[in-house]
């Protein structure tokens, strides 16, 4: 079976709900609404929707900032429904190659110690386990991973 065609845009209002479900199938403790609505009106915020071509059905979403030279993600999340298919990867691939055509020095973020699955994405990106944050997650107290990319100039 063929891929389907995808499309990654910048998040609008009208993508919320999908983005919200996403947040709530995703994250034992999900953000509310209006933090979504805060992060599309920051100026170094980056949200974008990795959506069906044809459908226009959501399938992930990205939340990342540009700080300085560095690119900081904090979220890539995938619909249940659409997970193992390459969706997530396609985005951080995206937020990379951003990064490197724009020339931001290194690529930052925290991932849960739990969440193995993330950490493979990251390490076959070439990411590098840098630190960790004790107890960062409130929900559990787990701790993050602190995981970073160095690009070359």
């Amino acid at each position: 079976m063929a891929a389907k065609s995808t499309l990654i845009q910048s998040l609008t209002l009208a993508d919320l709900d999908a983005v919200m479900e996403i947040e709530r199938l995703s994250f034992p403790t999900p953000w509310p609404r209006a933090n979504f609505e805060e992060e599309m009106a920051r100026t170094w915020a980056r949200m974008e929707i990795l959506r069906e071509a044809v459908s226009g059905r959501p399938l992930a979403f990205a939340d990342y900032w540009l700080v300085a030279d560095e690119i900081h993600i904090l979220n890539i999340a995938t619909h249940p429904e659409a997970r193992r298919q390459g969706h997530g990867a396609r985005l951080l691939k995206h937020i990379l190659q951003l990064a490197k055509q724009a020339s931001y020095k290194s690529v930052e973020l925290e991932v849960r110690r739990s969440n193995e699955a993330a950490q493979g994405l990251y390490r076959r990106f070439g990411f590098v386990e840098v630190g960790m944050r004790p107890r960062y997650y409130e929900d559990n107290d787990e701790d993050a991973l602190v995981m970073s990319l160095k690009l070359r100039s």
